[in-house]
């Protein structure tokens, strides 16, 4: 029995498939990136090169390795580039997703575990989200996201495969050095770059309606959503789940209260600089994660410090 994680060499995919292994799982991948030289998993799996709406080439590793679920990482997430190539989105995101659902059903692939994101939720009227509020996207990447559940459903819905997505509020820290996250979309390595500069990082807005007026966001530590993913792994082959679960603490950071954190470690006097709102931003988002613990009996184990520590 084995498992595709598709986005194996990416920074949450990394530390799935490592949790997937260290938890007894079989593991192939597929990225259209190699693994990064530095990486603890170099020839721990196998990884292929390819993208996942190469129906033909999926088909034939799922065929060949008789696999028997996905979970599908491959994305991507920028709020901001969504907003300015919203067809790209459009391909990988939600097109990507209908391929590999495509090459699953003909492979005959039993789960599909798909990545999603708060994102599909949009603005909330309190700021706190249940699995059963309303989804209003607010940026094409939401959008797009949104799609892929609602693709997936369909297949749930047709009786073709168990399945579920798991909408993850905002990543954050590593299992080791090697496996940091370099993405310059995410907080912690945007004020590290600007610190290596030795500029000021920057907020985007601090007029929004919360405490200290800058966003506030679920931060969960990326072992916890690793973790998720091998709890939704071992369940679906189990039981039916439902088609969308929230993976995060339940608790929120103001952006200001994350950087203070992130410069206090790393011993910066610098001063964040404020800059007007991006488009696409909510101003407070965070997970209600009552239906985790229910159904996967997960509950997020890091808090803030733990979580910077080991993202810096």
């Amino acid at each position: 029995m084995s498992w595709l994680v598709t986005g194996a060499s990416g920074y949450i995919g990394q530390h799935v498939v490592q949790q997937l292994l260290l938890n007894g799982l079989e593991v192939i991948g597929v990225d259209s990136n190699p693994l990064p030289e530095v990486s603890p998993l170099v020839a721990k799996f196998k990884n292929y090169n390819g993208d996942i709406y190469e129906v033909d080439l999926i088909s034939e590793i799922l065929k060949k390795h008789s696999t028997t679920g996905i979970i599908n990482l491959a994305a991507l997430k920028s709020v901001e580039e969504s907003i300015q190539k919203p067809e790209l989105y459009e391909k990988v995101n939600h097109s990507g997703v209908q391929s590999l659902l495509s090459a699953a059903e003909s492979a005959g692939v039993k789960y599909f575990i798909q990545s999603s994101t708060a994102a599909v939720y949009g603005s909330s009227e309190d700021g706190y989200v249940d699995e059963l509020s309303p989804t209003n996207p607010i940026s094409p990447y939401g959008e797009t996201k949104l799609k892929a559940e609602a693709a997936l459903s369909e297949a749930m819905n047709m009786g073709t495969l168990r399945g579920t997505s798991l909408r993850y509020f905002n990543v954050i820290g590593s299992a080791s050095p090697a496996l940091k996250d370099t993405s310059t979309a995410n907080i912690v390595p945007m004020v590290l770059a600007a610190l290596a500069k030795d500029q000021r990082p920057k907020i985007f807005g601090d007029d929004y309606p919360t405490p200290d007026g800058t966003c506030v966001r679920d931060y969960v530590h990326v072992m916890d959503i690793a973790q998720a993913h091998v709890l939704a792994a071992q369940a679906v082959m189990t039981k039916a789940l439902p088609p969308a679960i929230n993976i995060g603490t339940g608790k929120g950071y103001s952006v200001r209260e994350m950087m203070h954190e992130i410069l206090k470690q790393k011993g910066s006097l610098l001063l964040p600089e404020t800059l007007p709102r991006r488009k696409g931003d909510p101003s407070m988002l965070v997970a209600r994660v009552d239906l985790a613990a229910q159904i996967l009996g997960f509950r997020a184990n890091k808090g803030l410090e733990d979580m910077v520590t080991s993202a810096i």
